[in-house]
């Protein structure tokens, strides 16, 4: 990277950190919600250990290193959230992923090497769609809550004084308690969607390199991840040259990447090319063509 490209790298990277502080601090009770879904699953159980995730492999790089492609997934899963991981696409998709630029040296891409990786959350849940089911609970648990504090006022007695005191020793946590009635999972999820949209413009400012966001059935509209596609809609409106970069896919997950790009490959078509024009094609049915 450039001097200037690495300024522009740590400073994205540091904004990331923050963000993912914040988000944690203000979603006291996400952690708790997430292992009640784990434990009521059918499937084997495991330990939340890291309800927001920020990707420490980013903590890796320096600046003597050269980026050729930042890869956009989900959110992070089991794997990604594991305290001894940390980082996105360390499970089954990413291994996926591994092999195909492995599989494809003409692409001269190393996974490990040369690219970086976001998500369009950084909210953990077992599989994307039960994003959705965290917010209900959420939701719930904040109705719960609710409830209770308000039964509980209405079981005290005091006198008019005591009633005064106990206002002004209060009123901070009955501003926390409303402040948690409206941003509850539902707010942070659609807000942590912006911010990593504006990441990803950010980082692929710094680094000036192509974007590949993959999976894409959940940015359509009425989607898990709605916000996220009209927020670059938006913060790519006015840079269209970035913007031609940006080329999305289906997900790694399952094969389904590899399954298409074979199955869209044309006869006498470099690897390479095929990428571009599905990549574009995706691109121009989620976010719209600015030409």
């Amino acid at each position: 990277m450039t001097k200037e490209s690495w300024g522009k790298f740590k400073k994205a990277r540091e904004r990331f950190k923050q963000e993912t502080e914040r988000l944690s601090a203000s979603l006291p009770d996400l952690k708790k919600i997430q292992q009640e879904f784990v434990n009521s699953r059918s499937e084997t159980t495991y330990t939340i250990e890291t309800p927001v995730v920020y990707n420490s492999a980013l903590d890796d790089f320096t600046a003597d290193d050269e980026i050729k492609l930042i890869l956009t997934a989900d959110n992070p899963g089991r794997r990604e959230q594991a305290s001894q991981n940390r980082r996105y696409l360390v499970g089954p998709s990413g291994k996926i992923a591994h092999k195909f630029f492995r599989d494809n040296p003409s692409l001269h891409i190393d996974y490990l090497k040369n690219v970086i990786i976001l998500n369009k959350t950084p909210i953990h849940s077992p599989r994307t769609v039960e994003l959705k089911e965290l917010c209900k609970m959420d939701k719930e648990e904040l109705h719960t809550n609710a409830r209770r504090h308000e039964g509980n006022k209405g079981e005290e007695v005091h006198t008019k004084a005591q009633r005064h005191e106990e206002h002004k020793g209060n009123k901070g946590e009955e501003h926390h308690t409303k402040a948690r009635r409206h941003e509850g999972l539902i707010f942070e999820l659609e807000k942590s969607q912006k911010f990593m949209a504006s990441l990803l413009l950010e980082f692929q400012e710094a680094l000036a390199c192509p974007v590949w966001i993959t999976g894409y059935s959940e940015m359509r509209k009425g989607g898990i991840f709605e916000t996220y596609t009209e927020e670059l809609k938006t913060l790519y409106a006015d840079k269209k040259e970035m913007y031609k970069q940006v080329f999305i896919f289906r997900h790694f997950s399952m094969n389904q990447f590899t399954i298409d790009l074979k199955k869209q490959t044309q006869s006498g078509e470099t690897v390479l090319k095929t990428l571009k024009r599905m990549g574009k094609a995706y691109r121009e049915r989620i976010l719209g063509d600015f030409n």
